[in-house]
């Protein structure tokens, strides 16, 4: 072989085996598939996880229901549940796992707006790329997941038909005073610097990523809120506040008082097979719903899954 053959086979091998990067990405076969977007916020590429479904679409028209699961605080895109990829995978769904800047331990993770924008740019591409069926696109996530899931639904309602958020986080501040000096309380100083007591500066930016922040009353997305009685990780007051943020008039602050002491009022006289537990309270307002219900830090995804199924935003 001549130095210019040798020469043309080694380029050739490395094309051939260097992965593929950026927008000229666009899997199509049934599984899960590592893609990287370009950042609009800082021009990085950005990595997702799209699983394809080997479902048929479940519309006429070919399009798809999109489904973004958010990871949970201490992990990153490759967190995995195997209740929603089976799930989406037999109602013909697209599944879409953005990074948005891993654990939630470095300033431009837990929530921040670059976070933010890496989850709107996954979006946008997807849509770019698939057919999407714009109706039903679906955020859901627990824990960190449930927080991102909550912000990112309270702030860009325009995105999502509809959001579900377990055992999510909704104040910031809060959630530093439940762990002062564990692996979370360091992840959060990690994010920010120091704890919100440190400097008013500090204070504002817990604040600015905080669900709380956002969710109002008669907003366009509909939420299930869902969380467990016996949360030591993260305090069901999150969830109960998120709640009461969009439904004042549903759950007083006199109701969430009780229910943080165990009193849930008249009980539950519906069984729901999907859930499959105890539930203690349920509310709604509207198409939103609140359910707390018997266990520990966990979410019923299944669950999660059927409830957005049943949402559709109106053209």
């Amino acid at each position: 072989m001549t130095r210019v053959a040798r020469a043309c086979f080694a380029l050739t091998l490395l094309v051939s085996t260097a992965p593929r990067t950026g927008l000229a990405q666009t899997p199509d076969a049934p599984g899960r598939h590592r893609v990287e977007i370009r950042s609009t916020a800082d021009s990085t590429l950005q990595p997702s996880v799209l699983v394809m479904p080997a479902a048929p679409a479940p519309s006429a028209n070919g399009r798809r229901p999109l489904a973004v699961m958010l990871h949970t605080w201490s992990f990153d895109l490759d967190q995995r549940d195997s209740t929603v990829e089976a799930e989406a995978d037999a109602r013909g769904w697209l599944l879409l796992s953005p990074n948005f800047r891993g654990r939630s331990e470095t300033p431009l993770a837990c929530g921040s707006d670059v976070a933010q924008q890496d989850i709107l740019d996954a979006v946008a591409w997807v849509r770019a790329h698939y057919a999407v069926d714009s109706t039903r696109i679906y955020l859901l996530g627990r824990s960190g997941g449930g927080f991102m899931t909550m912000l990112m639904a309270s702030r860009y309602p325009a995105q999502g038909a509809a959001a579900s958020a377990w055992v999510g986080i909704s104040d910031l501040a809060a959630w530093n005073s439940e762990h002062p000096t564990d692996e979370y309380g360091r992840m959060m100083r990690g994010c920010f610097g120091e704890t919100p007591r440190e400097s008013a500066a500090i204070a504002a930016a817990y604040a600015a990523r905080a669900p709380l922040r956002y969710l109002k009353p008669k907003g366009r997305v509909p939420f299930d809120l869902a969380d467990v009685v016996h949360d030591t990780v993260v305090s069901p007051r999150h969830t109960l506040e998120a709640f009461q943020a969009i439904a004042p008039q549903v759950l007083s602050n006199a109701d969430i008082e009780a229910m943080m002491r165990g009193q849930y009022g008249t009980p539950v006289p519906a069984a729901d097979t999907i859930l499959g537990r105890t539930i203690h309270v349920r509310r709604t307002a509207g198409a939103s719903r609140l359910t707390l219900f018997e266990g520990e830090h966990e979410w019923i995804s299944r669950a999660a899954i059927a409830w957005l199924a049943a949402q559709q935003r109106r053209r």
